[in-house]
Order: C-alpha cells, then sequence, then structure tokens
C-alpha cells in the first residue's frame, strides 16, 4: 500500500509539470489502489473468522469445564444427601427401638401394678369362695 502511494504521489507531480500527461495511468493506479483493498478486506475477513472459531472453540472447551465441575459437585451432593439421608434412617430405626423398649417396660411396669393392686385388695378382703374365684379370673384377665 504504501508503494502504491508513493507511485500515486509521484503521478501527481507528474501530471501537474506535464500538459501531455495521461490520466488513464492514475486510473489504472486507483485500480490497483482498490485490488489492494479488497485484499485488505479479505485478509481481515479471514481474520475475523479465524478469531470467531477460536473463541468458539474456547467456548466449547469452556462448557465443557464447566460440564464437569456441575456434575462433580452434583455427584458431591448426592453422597452428601445419602450421607444425611442414611444418618436420619439411623435415627429412626434407633428411635423406633426406644420406643418399643419403653413400650415393653411400660406394659410390664402396668401389670406389676394391676398385680400389686389386686394383690393389696386381696390382702384387705375377707373373701368368701366366689370373691376368690372372681379375683382370679381378674387377675388372668387383666394380667395375660
Amino acid at each position: 500500500m504504501d508503494d502504491l502511494i508513493s507511485q500515486f504521489s509521484f503521478l501527481s507531480d507528474q501530471a501537474l509539470q506535464d500538459k501531455n500527461f495521461d490520466p488513464s495511468t492514475i486510473e489504472d493506479l486507483i485500480k490497483l489502489f482498490e485490488i489492494e483493498a479488497c485484499k485488505a478486506w479479505a485478509a481481515v475477513e479471514q481474520e475475523c473468522t479465524e478469531e470467531e472459531e477460536e473463541a468458539q472453540n474456547s467456548m466449547s472447551e469452556v462448557e465443557d469445564y464447566l460440564d464437569t465441575v456441575m456434575e462433580s459437585a452434583m455427584e458431591e451432593f448426592r453422597r452428601f444427601a445419602q450421607a444425611e439421608l442414611n444418618s436420619l434412617v439411623q435415627l429412626g430405626e434407633a428411635a423406633r427401638t426406644m420406643g418399643k423398649s419403653m413400650e415393653k417396660a411400660a406394659t410390664v411396669a402396668s401389670k406389676k401394678y394391676v398385680e400389686a393392686a389386686l394383690n393389696s385388695a386381696t390382702a384387705s378382703m375377707n373373701m368368701t369362695g366366689t370373691d376368690s374365684v372372681l379375683l382370679i379370673i381378674l387377675k388372668f384377665i387383666l394380667l395375660d
């Protein structure tokens, strides 16, 4: 491009000094300017296309990396959630076992209380044979 500008400058000086100067020589030079501009434009377009492809490739790499990181984070979250679930299940099982033990203890305690109450009632009463049979039946029903 610098050569064309220098040639244009030379032809301009020649046109000013020479009355017989042929203007078609400048037209030919202008066509060369046009060709050079088109080449420069094509080179810029090619460079932009290459940069766009590089940017798209970089974006694809970043997306792949982000997908990998997100999948890793989700896997870690799943492991954490599973551990929490297992912990809650164990806690629930322990509470259920304790509840069963407490139920058995309450049942035994209430049977002992009823037995003691019946024994106390028996000891404080003067019973006939029928009362005694009724008390034995009552004990059997309440304690079994």
